[in-house]
């Protein structure tokens, strides 16, 4: 009965995961050009550990808070630097 109802819970917690953010294949960030020479060495190191490097735009703070606050899905970014 257990091993029925954690099998349930997994396949709930699965279904409920939009699709988009499993399609994803990288981290997008967008945002503050001040902050962006850090965001970029951050990335950089973040990559070397074996993860995807994050796509990282100098839209300005204004621009990255508009694209943020766009939506969510692969077309919009997961991270707005201010």
């Amino acid at each position: 009965m257990k091993t029925t109802l954690a099998g349930a819970a997994a396949a709930l917690a699965l279904a409920s995961v939009p699709t988009t953010a499993m399609a994803r294949d990288t981290i997008s960030i967008v945002g503050s050009s001040t902050v962006y020479p850090f965001a970029t060495v951050v990335a950089e190191r973040f990559g070397r550990t074996g993860n995807a490097t994050p796509k990282i735009e100098s839209t300005g703070s204004g621009g990255g808070m508009k694209l943020f606050c766009q939506g969510v899905g692969t077309q919009h970014p997961d991270i707005t630097n201010a």
